[in-house]
């Protein structure tokens, strides 16, 4: 069985997230979103099962959060990452690289990814990204320097993962990066923190910090060289 995504991500994540309206919105853009083919489950009862509001609000049964089923819910996401990554490359001045050794980028590579996708802008002061689909089926979307965002973040059935939601949010977390609505900081202090902010004016907020030992002391220093002054990536330059 897949290992749930939780289980690569840092064992120390503090995250916290701020919405005005939809994830999904904002700056107009020439992206669309394709065609979904969303698959429908059902219970050992026959019953529809309701993704993202399984439980009713009630704490999930003890065995769910060791369990995943349906798995193939998540499909549609990878859908989604192949018209991102084309989007960008259409739209924006960057190198394209599909091999498996970009999967590197990540902090903890999953051991079952089918494609990886490094895009690079041609401005050393904005951050790449890096697009790991995987046959769990899901989306590690490496940024920047130093974070990793997964989708779904874990996959259990305990944490009720609504593909929809998660198609807003990854849609949403790569076109902030695009637009320059990205930053990361290594903490002065030794042995503390990197925090990285996700920031659309009018639409949201996302920002979250781990513990700077979980991070490999080379990789923090390739970082210090690579991240921005002031912490803040710029926009992408646009293919002209």
């Amino acid at each position: 069985m897949p290992t749930p995504f939780a289980l690569l991500w840092h064992r120390c994540q503090l995250v916290s997230r701020t919405w005005t309206s939809a994830p999904y919105g904002g700056m107009v853009t020439d992206y669309q979103r394709p065609a979904l083919v969303i698959p429908t489950f059902f219970d050992a009862e026959g019953r529809e099962i309701e993704y993202g509001h399984r439980w009713g609000g009630e704490s999930p049964p003890d065995d769910s959060y060791s369990r995943t089923s349906n798995l193939e819910r998540f499909a549609p996401l990878h859908t989604v990452a192949d018209a991102l990554i084309d989007w960008l490359a259409a739209t924006f001045d960057v190198t394209h690289e599909e091999d498996a050794s970009v999967a590197s980028d990540v902090l903890r590579a999953p051991d079952d990814v089918q494609r990886a996708v490094r895009l690079t802008p041609t401005d050393s002061a904005c951050a790449p990204l890096t697009f790991l689909l995987t046959s769990f089926t899901g989306i590690v979307l490496h940024a920047g320097a130093l974070h990793d965002f997964l989708f779904p973040v874990c996959g259990c059935d305990a944490c009720d993962e609504d593909v929809v939601g998660l198609a807003d949010e990854l849609e949403w977390t790569v076109r902030t990066v695009a637009y320059g609505g990205y930053s990361e900081a290594i903490d002065p202090w030794p042995g503390t923190w990197v925090e990285y902010r996700l920031e659309e004016d009018g639409v949201g907020m996302r920002s979250g910090r781990s513990r700077a030992n979980d991070i490999p002391s080379e990789r923090r220093r390739t970082a210090k060289q690579m991240l921005p002054s002031g912490s803040a990536w710029r926009p992408w330059p646009v293919r002209l």
